[in-house]
């Protein structure tokens, strides 16, 4: 083609200085791939993960962006129309192949979810993963009913925000969400929280003192330092569902289930893909934004060339929602 575009390229792990605009050739799809030209790109801590040398099975130099949202620009197998709005995400993106952190990228054509909409792609850039990883953990990993109590332990994490928005959808769901910021409390509260609880590192009296017998489910996003206390949150055949890792720490040592675990007390994590967002819920979720039944937790938005100013915020954890960047 002869075409380049520009792209982040991370050469190696590092501070905010190694993200680095380059020029790259367009990339041309292989078969069974599907070439996307990419309107917004939602930031993610997998990427900070990267950045920092902490992901496994890199190689270097490496375009990062776990997701994208865009339109087809190219599909050999000719699956989806060029023009057609799409979003993507995981499945190795900006890992074992370059991401979307770039103007294009070329994805398996498994893991590309279409839609419509007329939202502006700001608010398109923020949700893909962020409710891949919300709905997955709610459903896959959390089997959250109505009327069941839910709290979330990293609430004004994007991924946090999102969570709130889903299981108030679910009806009937007691929202409880934590924010080590009482500045952030309002936040939580436009999102649908029920109860926001500032969290100094210890929140299970907190959640009792609403709901005594414990919740029904809770989402851990911070990682393993507060996962003992959320499980204490937690009632009787209640479960918990570890997502996240905020914290940068997902280790347990020297871990004796008797114990750690509350009696009762069940435990189970959730990571996915796009195969795990299905396309109805992806547009029954856009639809809502639209129509005003659903907020899609936006912070900031950014060029590309503000890509090291949205990691430095993404690193400091002073977001209130999702970063994008918008090409």
């Amino acid at each position: 083609m002869g075409r380049t575009m520009r792209a982040v390229v991370l050469e190696e792990p590092g501070p905010v200085e190694h993200l680095l605009v380059r020029e790259l050739p367009v990339p041309e799809p292989e078969d069974g791939w599907v070439r996307i030209k990419v309107k917004a790109f939602g930031l993610n801590r997998s990427e900070l993960h990267t950045r920092l040398g902490l992901a496994e099975g890199m190689v270097f130099p490496r375009v990062l962006g776990i997701e994208a949202t865009g339109v087809v620009d190219a599909d050999p197998s000719g699956t989806f129309a060029p023009g057609q709005q799409v979003a993507t995400m995981m499945g190795g993106m900006g890992r074992t192949f370059d991401g979307g952190y770039a103007e294009y990228t070329c994805v398996p054509v498994g893991q590309v979810v279409p839609f419509a909409s007329d939202l502006d792609w700001s608010l398109l850039g923020a949700v893909p993963e962020m409710v891949q990883t919300a709905f997955g953990s709610l459903t896959t990993g959390l089997d959250l009913r109505p009327g069941q109590s839910l709290l979330v332990r990293g609430g004004t994490s994007s991924v946090g925000m999102a969570a709130a928005v889903l299981a108030k959808r679910v009806g009937g769901v007691t929202v409880l969400s934590t924010t080590r910021d009482a500045g952030k409390a309002q936040a939580l509260k436009d999102v649908g929280v029920d109860h926001v609880l500032i969290d100094d590192g210890e929140v299970a009296a907190q959640v009792r003192s609403v709901v005594p017998e414990g919740v029904d489910a809770a989402l851990e996003l911070v990682g393993t330092p507060t996962l003992p206390d959320t499980l204490r949150s937690v009632r009787v055949h209640g479960t918990v569902c570890f997502t996240g890792m905020l914290s940068d720490q997902w280790i347990v040592k020297d871990f004796y289930p008797i114990g750690y675990l509350p009696t009762g007390v069940r435990l189970t994590a959730y990571t996915g893909g796009a195969k795990d967002l299905p396309g109805e819920v992806l547009q029954a979720f856009l639809d809502d934004v639209t129509a005003g039944r659903a907020v899609v937790p936006l912070d900031r938005v950014f060029g590309i060339d503000d890509i090291r100013e949205a990691h430095a915020l993404m690193e400091s954890g002073g977001a209130k929602g999702k970063l994008v960047v918008v090409l």
